[in-house]
């Protein structure tokens, strides 16, 4: 990390920002990963245990899988709103922010709603606000608090079409991640509590287990997800054009653009139109259709088929009884 802090504080282009955002990503879910690995002698890593399965956070699938994986963006793919958003809500509860702040948030999400489409200055601001008002805290105590405050929120506001697609490829095997521009801490709660694999966020300078109000890099958002994903495949030995990846947004047409099987969902215009004109696959929840239906081709594998109709055929049952 202190060569990423040096960088950090160098003067970079747009492109080196957002590949040292992307390593940094990348760096952050490999050390994650590393810790709930199984350790040599067949136990668990010292460091944190791996969580036990239930309902609400199934098992996680197999790390060592070959080939495939997926990458699924949060805001609007898996969230219905912006994670920073709530992530604002949440601190201004805890005395973080002004009412100002959090009525300028409500206007952001309730566009971000409305639209169907980022803003990048709404996302870029709401960031701001946060790293100046984090600074000098510690990162586990914001932890903590971002455990609070989305306990709740990822089980009322994920888009069951999208979380059955994740788990469509947690059923294959595959390795699933979350790509986003919240903060990493962020990132990996929502991860964890869908059994996902690991997530990419935006990290956050720290010195001495405290944060500066500094980025590495840059919010990993566009060309910066790209970046993360390229990154983290180098890294676990993905084959690219072996993965998916699934987004809402025409900010992450450069990520959706280096897998094999792009996915749009929930698009916003821009993206809509873009994945007409390429033959990507489009699905929106927000029609009131119940099934996610989207045709996976063949070369994911024949286990993301499988898993697609064990979650069809428990659904059928459920709705007989």
């Amino acid at each position: 990390m202190a060569a990423l802090r040096r960088l950090t504080q160098t003067r970079r282009s747009p492109s080196e920002r957002a590949a040292l955002a992307g390593e940094a990503a990348a760096d952050a879910a490999e050390r994650a990963l590393r810790e709930t690995r199984p350790a040599p002698d067949g136990g668990q890593a010292a460091q944190t245990a791996a969580p036990e399965a239930t309902e609400e956070q199934p098992a996680g699938p197999p790390v060592d899988h070959p080939h495939g994986a997926a990458f699924f963006d949060c805001d609007n793919t898996i969230l219905q709103g912006a994670a920073v958003f709530y992530l604002g809500v949440g601190l201004y509860r805890r005395d973080f922010f002004n009412r100002r702040d959090v009525a300028r948030f409500a206007w952001q999400q309730a566009w971000f709603r409305l639209r169907g489409a980022e803003d990048p200055d709404h996302i870029a601001d709401a960031q701001s606000t946060a790293l100046s008002l984090v600074a000098g805290k510690r990162t586990a105590d914001l932890e903590a608090i971002c455990e609070e405050i989305f306990e709740d929120i990822v089980a009322a506001k994920v888009w069951p079409g999208t979380r059955a697609l994740v788990q469509m490829h947690l059923d294959a095997g595959q390795r699933v991640w979350l790509v986003t521009a919240a903060p990493v801490e962020v990132a990996r709660i929502i991860a964890r509590r869908l059994g996902m694999t690991g997530a990419l966020g935006t990290v956050s300078e720290v010195v001495d287990g405290k944060y500066t109000g500094r980025l590495v890099g840059e919010m990993l958002h566009g060309p910066a997800k790209a970046e993360a994903v390229l990154a983290l495949a180098r890294r676990e030995q993905l084959d690219l054009g072996r993965c998916a990846a699934y987004s809402d947004s025409a900010n992450d047409i450069p990520m959706l653009s280096q897998v094999g099987h792009p996915f749009v969902v929930n698009p916003d215009g821009r993206l809509r139109k873009y994945a007409r004109a390429h033959g990507w696959r489009v699905q929106d929840f927000r029609t009131g259709r119940k099934a996610a239906r989207i045709g996976v081709p063949a070369a994911i594998g024949a286990g993301v088929l499988a898993g697609a109709a064990v979650a069809g055929m428990a659904a059928l049952r459920r709705r007989r009884r």
